[in-house]
């Protein structure tokens, strides 16, 4: 069912603004926004705003993660993009992701979201970027518990924007013209500069023509990741993603002390899933050689192993993990159980849309922002993806319950069932994934398929739980290893990622000794 959104534009143009915008006291004081934060913390009561409109240092320090929610308005100013629906450039909190959000999940955005932001850094603003609108895809399966529990919400993927305290948006309908081509969040007419002053052009006019494409109760998330108490070591663009890493070296590499310090029992329990490979509180998940992996698959599986694989374990070396205690899980935001499906039979390679801007240092931070997009937004029980890995070849664990254990994602909208998804941070319709990446997804894939008996380079049978590829139902012959453009009409992983898919299924089979 598609949400019906009714606006009159009004004629009357707003005069564009030729110098940087200059803030009010804060955000939440302008009447015409209704700004819902939703987190464990808030900024501090009556924090100072300097020119740039920054909380000060010492006030976000304390803020574990939050969400401001900013309903859009009719925008009568924009007659020369077609823009309809907005906010115009406001100050905000500092955030660093965001996303547009609307209340029915089945319904689709038909048209372009752009945005700009302004860097907390420099104060300057950017040049309009797109949002990728189509999402629903990367879901729950139709009619699971995930699905009708009348908590979640359609939306835009996020959008990675770094540190921010000021935003402008506009939403540009078009007709129904099937799935978007395949392209990154990018710069988009650049050269239209500032579009008008805080609140200019918002309101409905006499005379104008309606909208009846756009979703009801759109609104703009923005996500502040929070600090976490300890981010992944290293830092740089090539630490823990250089050659070798991972490579099954065993004790070669260096492993953090467990930190059971502080655990709620949420994170004692996300813990606690892992404890047959780590101890409780372990941030890193170390790497294996070949043997001892080929030993803990005895151990994690030897009951259920089959004859043929006791006599010859094909498996992956089992690669280093950052946990979600690693990258800094705010284990309250999610469900507290946790979902298994009955083994992996394949794997889903997808993309997160949200940008390639990114340094591998603040990549535990769009995790982060992720999940709580995830969450709170969007309303799932946890982060969809049961495994992200950032542009160095990091890998880390995404949704809750076990990294050896079968957990049931929400990625890949009809087959979630018996399947894993992976996630490379990033946008790759346009832009080549770093070859560490696909390293690291060949790798992650031989260890994980490989708990299952499961061959990369072969196909095999998944029964579909509904889609718009195919029914409800239907078994499918899918790759061990496939894109999520296979399971589902999308873009996603892009084009670029999704040729390499190949020397993923190769490398990993390799990894097996296959």
């Amino acid at each position: 069912m598609r949400g019906i959104l009714a606006s009159s534009i009004g004629v009357t143009c707003a005069a564009a603004l030729a110098l940087p915008l200059a803030p009010p006291a804060a955000a939440s004081d302008a009447p015409d926004v209704a700004t819902r934060t939703v987190g464990t913390a808030d900024v501090q009561a009556g924090s100072r705003v300097d020119a740039r409109g920054d909380s000060r240092a010492d006030a976000r320090a304390e803020v574990p993660g939050s969400t401001q929610s900013l309903p859009l308005r009719p925008l009568t100013h924009d007659r020369a993009t077609g823009a309809v629906l907005g906010l115009t450039p406001r100050t905000v909190r500092t955030f660093s992701l965001l996303g547009v959000v609307w209340d029915d999940p089945s319904a689709h955005l038909h048209g372009r979201v752009q945005v700009r932001t302004r860097a907390v850094s420099t104060g300057e603003w950017t040049d309009w970027r797109d949002v990728e609108t189509h999402y629903a895809e990367h879901g729950a399966d139709p009619d699971s518990p995930e699905a009708v529990s009348g908590k979640t919400r359609g939306a835009t993927a996020p959008l990675w924007v770094g540190e921010s305290n000021g935003v402008e948006v506009r939403v540009l309908p078009e007709p129904d013209s099937g799935e978007p081509e395949d392209v990154d969040p990018v710069d988009a007419e650049a050269d239209e500069g500032v579009s008008g002053g805080e609140g200019a052009g918002e309101g409905a006019g006499e005379g104008a023509g309606e909208v009846t494409t756009l979703p009801a109760g759109m609104r703009l998330d923005l996500v502040d990741p929070g600090e976490a108490e300890s981010e992944v070591s290293g830092g740089s663009e090539v630490s823990g993603g250089s050659e070798g890493f991972g490579e099954g070296t065993g004790g070669a590499e260096p492993t953090e002390e467990p930190r059971t310090g502080v655990m709620t029992a949420a994170a004692k329990a996300a813990s606690a899933a892992n404890s047959a490979l780590v101890p409780l509180g372990a941030s890193q998940i170390p790497s294996l050689t070949a043997e001892e992996t080929r030993e803990e698959l005895v151990t994690l599986r030897g009951t259920e192993l089959t004859d043929q694989q006791q006599a010859k374990k094909y498996i992956g070396p089992r690669p280093a993990i950052t946990t979600r205690r690693g990258w800094g899980a705010d284990e309250s935001l999610r469900e507290k159980s946790f979902v298994y499906t009955s083994s992996v039979k394949a794997a889903f390679v997808h993309h997160t849309a949200s940008g390639n801007n990114y340094s591998c240092s603040q990549a535990p931070s769009l995790i982060r922002g992720f999940y709580r997009y995830h969450t709170k937004s969007l309303g799932w029980r946890d982060i969809g993806y049961n495994f992200l890995v950032d542009k160095c070849g990091r890998i880390y664990e995404g949704r809750a319950g076990g990294v050896a254990k079968p957990v049931k994602g929400a990625h890949t909208m009809g087959f979630n069932t018996k399947t894993t998804g992976i996630a490379v941070i990033g946008s790759y319709g346009s832009k080549k994934p770093s070859s560490k990446a696909v390293k690291a997804v060949a790798r992650l894939t031989a260890w994980k398929l490989g708990l299952h008996g499961m061959n990369p380079k072969k196909k095999t049978s998944l029964t579909s739980g509904g889609g718009n590829l195919y029914a409800k139902g239907k078994k499918v012959k899918m790759k061990v290893i496939s894109g999520h453009r296979d399971g589902f009409n999308t873009s996603c992983p892009g084009g670029k990622l999704y040729k390499k898919l190949g020397s993923v299924r190769s490398k990993a089979a390799g990894y097996q000794g296959r």
